[in-house]
């Protein structure tokens, strides 16, 4: 699984120089350096993808979060935690589904009731459920640019009401309904969260408490699944899957009445876009030579009040912008965030070039190389924990009880482990990020294959901690990296690669189950090798750039930006 998972919508880059400033004489221009300094996830070339207008009601347009009141602002976050807790990431709660399916008799009208036949599809049910959730990552970010969020959360309710009813009736349906209903319902996922992102803007001062919010949410998500089968279970299997999700259509018909009644239909404004607005030539009291001259030339009563207007609105806008950020300055957080980015070591070491030259580059290729071995493994084991030490433990009660534990760790994880990400990532180098990154990887692989109820539970541990760490690490290279121009490029590159290579599971499912008869041990062994040996390399070509970089600063011949 892996969704975009960041600390900040922006950078903040130098501002521009008064030369720079006063060359900005179009929409255009002025469009392009908002676009420099706001993290998108839409990976369309911007020769495909041409810059909304400056002044034009369009959703894909942002807005000023001075505009909208506190109370309502306050209320869109609190609505998004809520249907994002319900909805985002629900289908990563599988592993809890997936007892309950097989005893209502999933697959078993296919399958003739072979065990081994059921399992697999089940398995294939969610590897196609997960591909989704990462490939649809790519058009979320060109929905969310031009239509706004409005449109993202209730194409995400849409698709989450036709998951829903297809899971209701899937047995009754002339075609597998249970995958197309998984389908859709992961697809669903990524619409209502990615969208939710930019109320992080709502409130400058706390967007990484809302992010970490909106993060907490999706990890929880997977928990609604443990909670239904808890009913199952209590209600002795009366309460059936059919009953559950027809009861589930409630949640899409909630976030459609809350998008269109207190949701924003565009995007909030970053401090970047609105620092760029404050400087815009038109407006205020230092307009551009070209307006200043057309000004004195045609001073009347109309032009007057027309700048007079103006002048009323820039110190609106500024005095808006104050009141958002509070004591604390821009100038303040452009320090703190260029602290963090010399402490990376890596910081900006392909900014400067083109995206081919990035995705060519050991830089990508790497890291994309590890992303897909370790995206690969986590979602296999999510899929067949159960099966797994039911062969190590050659016990199906003691693979029940690790079952159960994990379905409670996994969403505990993601939420536990939100405060110590953020300050991992910003005070520790991207060497070190990745040497722990490769050693708890390597750690889970070890711990995974012993046959100890410790090592079973301390692996569980692990895991649940290291999953959200993981993905949050990987979109934090590709920031630091090869920066937020191309970030939804990049990084939506990564992750589309990594799902689509997580088709490769219906292989391992036919590994473990045939060619080792049910022997897990074998499956993980080659995984936990490919993964080491891959992270080994990452971790050495970084830590030799790095060194290469901090030698050349040390040295006064630069930052080795563009060099790979």
């Amino acid at each position: 699984m892996s969704l975009p998972r960041v600390s900040s919508l922006e950078t903040f880059l130098s501002l521009p120089s008064e030369v720079e400033r006063s060359r900005r004489g179009s929409d255009t221009s002025t469009a392009g350096s908002v676009r420099a300094r706001r993290l998108s996830f839409n990976p369309l070339p911007e020769s495909w993808d041409p810059v909304i207008a400056k002044g034009v009601d369009h959703p894909g347009q942002s807005v000023g979060a001075f505009e909208v009141p506190r109370w309502k602002r306050i209320l869109q976050i609190i609505l998004a935690v809520i249907y994002c807790l319900l909805a985002a990431g629900v289908v990563f709660g599988y592993a809890a589904l997936k007892p309950v399916l097989k005893k209502e008799g999933a697959y078993k009208d296919v399958c003739d009731g072979v065990d081994t036949c059921v399992e697999i599809h089940l398995n294939l049910m969610f590897t196609v459920a997960a591909v989704a959730t990462n490939v649809a990552a790519l058009p979320v970010g060109v929905i969310l640019d031009h239509y706004g969020p409005r449109v993202c959360g209730v194409l995400g309710a849409l698709f989450l009401t036709i998951g829903a009813f297809f899971m209701a009736f899937a047995t009754s349906m002339p075609f597998d309904g249970f995958l197309l209903g998984y389908l859709f319902l992961a697809l669903g996922g990524p619409f209502t969260y990615i969208s939710s992102f930019q109320l992080s803007n709502a409130f400058p001062q706390h967007s990484g408490l809302i992010l970490a919010l909106l993060t907490g949410a999706f990890d929880a998500s997977s928990a609604l699944f443990l909670v239904y089968r808890i009913i199952f279970e209590a209600s002795g299997g009366s309460f059936g899957h059919d009953q559950f999700f027809l009861t589930y259509l409630a949640v899409p018909v909630l976030i459609i009445v809350i998008q269109l009644a207190i949701m924003p239909k565009q995007s909030y404004k970053t401090v970047g876009e609105m620092i760029v607005d404050i400087e815009d030539p038109t407006l205020g009291d230092n307009p551009s030579p070209a307006i200043a001259e057309d000004a004195d030339d045609q001073v009347d009563e109309h032009t007057a009040l027309l700048r007079e207007e103006q002048r009323e609105h820039h110190e609106n806008a500024v005095q808006g912008i104050e009141e958002l950020l509070g004591s604390e300055t821009v100038d303040k957080q452009a320090r703190r965030e260029e602290a963090t980015s010399k402490r990376s070591g890596v910081w900006g070491v392909m900014h400067s070039n083109t995206t081919r030259e990035q995705i060519c580059s050991p830089w990508f290729v790497l890291i994309c190389l590890f992303t897909v071995i370790q995206m690969t493994r986590i979602n296999y084991f999510v899929a067949t924990i159960r099966v797994q030490y039911e062969a190590i433990f050659d016990s199906t009660s003691k693979a029940i009880e690790i079952n159960n534990f994990f379905d409670l760790a996994l969403p505990l994880g993601g939420i536990i482990s939100i405060p110590f990400i953020g300050a991992i990532l910003d005070h520790t180098s991207t060497v070190a990020v990745l040497v722990t990154l490769v050693t708890v990887a390597t750690t889970i692989g070890i711990l995974g294959v012993l046959p100890y109820e410790w090592a079973a539970y301390a692996n569980i541990c692990l895991f649940v901690l290291y999953r959200p760490f993981y993905y949050t690490a990987v979109s934090d290279y590709c920031a630091k990296v090869f920066g937020f121009r191309t970030f939804g490029k990049v990084y939506g590159t990564i992750i589309c690669l990594s799902g689509l290579l997580n088709f490769s599971q219906s292989g391992l499912d036919y590994l473990l189950h045939e060619t080792f008869h049910g022997d897990p041990v074998p499956v993980n062994m080659i995984l936990l090798s490919l993964g080491f040996i891959v992270g080994v390399c990452l971790v050495a070509f970084v830590g030799l750039k790095s060194r290469a970089m901090r030698k050349k600063r040390e040295a006064g011949y630069g930052s080795g930006i563009g060099e790979y």
